[in-house]
């Protein structure tokens, strides 16, 4: 039986502490649209990879690899990799 490829689902968020401007704006948006329950927006990003590897194992740590050199600033960004096939 042929296995689907995997997929990669990379959350990307800012680290506690670091300002968040584009969060803050769209906190400002959404109360002018009358949403006044909201304490806190923290934006962050959402990369979605398709994988020719069928070793999870081995994909996670490319994927963690790819968001260390490249998706995610590691200085003032956290990120997280699920796997799904």
């Amino acid at each position: 039986m042929r296995r689907s490829p995997l997929k990669a689902k990379v959350h990307i968020t800012l680290k506690s502490g670091v300002l968040d401007p584009q969060g803050k704006a769209v906190e400002h948006a959404l109360g002018g649209l009358g949403f006044k329950d909201i304490i806190d927006v923290r934006q962050g990003k959402y990369i979605e990879l398709t994988l020719k590897t069928k070793d999870k194992a081995k994909a996670k740590s490319e994927v963690e690899k790819m968001c260390k050199t490249l998706l995610a600033n590691t200085i003032v960004e956290n990120f997280t990799v699920d796997l799904d096939e």
